[in-house]
């Protein structure tokens, strides 16, 4: 079965605030075993339009990266991440 991935672009509004949306995620991340493959780190934009943090995470299928997504402790965390970041997410099957 494929994996499944988040892939997430963000670009921070209140950067100091951003690890309170990590610590508020955390515990999600942990319940659906997520694994994470780029967590922001240095970039160089071939093309289009680029945010400040690039993050790609790894689950062992796409239904459990859904699961996540939509789980109540994501959603705690994402209310803060609304608030303080503007993001483009992406749920892909792997190749």
């Amino acid at each position: 079965m494929p994996k499944g991935y988040w892939i997430v672009r963000v670009s921070t509004r209140e950067a100091a605030r951003y690890p309170e949306y990590i610590a508020a995620a955390k515990p999600a991340f942990e319940k659906y075993g997520a694994h994470f493959v780029v967590r922001g780190g240095p970039y160089e934009a071939m093309e289009g339009n680029a945010r400040e943090r690039n993050v790609v995470v790894e689950f062992k299928d796409v239904a459990t990266a859904k699961a996540c997504y939509m789980s109540p402790e994501y959603q705690a965390a994402k209310a803060i991440r609304t608030a303080i970041a503007d993001a483009d997410f992406i749920i892909i099957e792997g190749a």
